[in-house]
């Protein structure tokens, strides 16, 4: 009789790397937008708007297929509470068997920060130097550490809605606390990683050519990105179907969507060279599985076959 394992938040961040994460993020996008992966848009109940949400995020591949509970409350910003927390099941494709159950934070955090490197080597300038942050928690953190994979920034530059918390991610890893207007100016790469729900980057700051990463506004009606960003630049989403039914900044400006990021990855879709670029993620099942298989694995976990 098999077992099922059981894996902590310690156990992952033992094994979970970027080196190996962000490539396996890269053949999980690519699959998925070519057809290979069984993934609904999740399911989101809304327990009070604006405050508490619980997703729920199945996906299978060939080899592993499970599940994600995720809860979202925007109202523990700014307390030792996370607002994201996650149980991830996995379960063997083949048979069904359960395989293991993992604490799903740590995955959610780095392979969503792993997504927007593996976009940022396709897309952003190859002498892009200048890194901005508009947000300074989680997502910034692990955004630092991931982009800093695909690309050699020289100067990394921070905003917050809380000046404290810019100052004390500043001090922490070497960035500039800037206001978001000069921290985005010049910048080669931006990511916005907010709990906003109203724009926070103006088209108007971008400079021509930047790439930029937008992970937040999860809900049809928020934003973090204003009309010029939006219809300024090419657009790459995760999943079509899910920005144009999750996403505010896609629905509320209209703008087209020119590819998926697994589009871009098996080189269906390119943009014009030069062009500025905007990932807007959302996050799909997939990718949580593909992370937990690789953890399972890692951790002793036999391999199919």
């Amino acid at each position: 009789m098999s077992v099922t394992r059981s894996f902590s938040e310690a156990d992952i961040a033992r094994v979970l790397t970027f080196e190996e994460l962000i490539p396996a993020m890269e053949r999980a996008l690519a699959a998925f937008s070519a057809g290979e992966v069984i993934q609904p848009v999740r399911s989101v109940l809304t327990l009070e708007p604006g405050q508490r949400y619980l997703g729920v995020m199945p996906a299978a591949t060939q080899e592993a297929m499970g599940a994600k509970l995720v809860s979202f409350y925007p109202k523990n910003a700014g307390t030792e509470v996370p607002t994201h927390m996650a149980s991830i099941a996995l379960f063997e494709s083949a048979t069904g068997r359960p395989l293991a159950f993992l604490d799903g934070r740590l995955i959610t955090e780095m392979r969503t920060a792993a997504v927007s490197a593996a976009v940022t080597r396709h897309l952003a300038p190859g002498e892009a130097r200048v890194l901005a942050l508009i947000g300074s928690g989680v997502q910034a953190r692990a955004h630092l550490e991931a982009l800093r994979h695909v690309r050699r920034f020289e100067e990394v530059r921070v905003w917050s809605p809380t000046p404290a918390h810019a100052q004390r991610f500043a001090a922490d890893t070497g960035a500039r606390a800037l206001d978001a207007e000069a921290a985005v100016r010049g910048a080669d790469v931006i990511v916005v990683a907010t709990s906003a729900r109203e724009p926070v980057l103006k088209g108007a700051w971008l400079k021509p050519g930047a790439h930029v990463n937008a992970v937040g506004a999860p809900r049809p009606d928020w934003r973090e990105l204003d009309d010029d960003v939006m219809l300024g630049s090419t657009l790459i989403v995760d999943s079509r179907e899910g920005a144009l039914r999750e996403s505010g900044d896609v629905i509320l400006s209209g703008a087209p969507i020119f590819a998926e990021a697994g589009e871009v990855f098996a080189n269906l879709r390119r943009p014009a060279q030069g062009a500025t670029t905007v990932f807007k993620s959302l996050g799909l099942a997939v990718e949580d599985i593909v992370t937990a298989q690789l953890v399972y694995h890692a951790l002793g976990g036999s391999r199919p076959g």
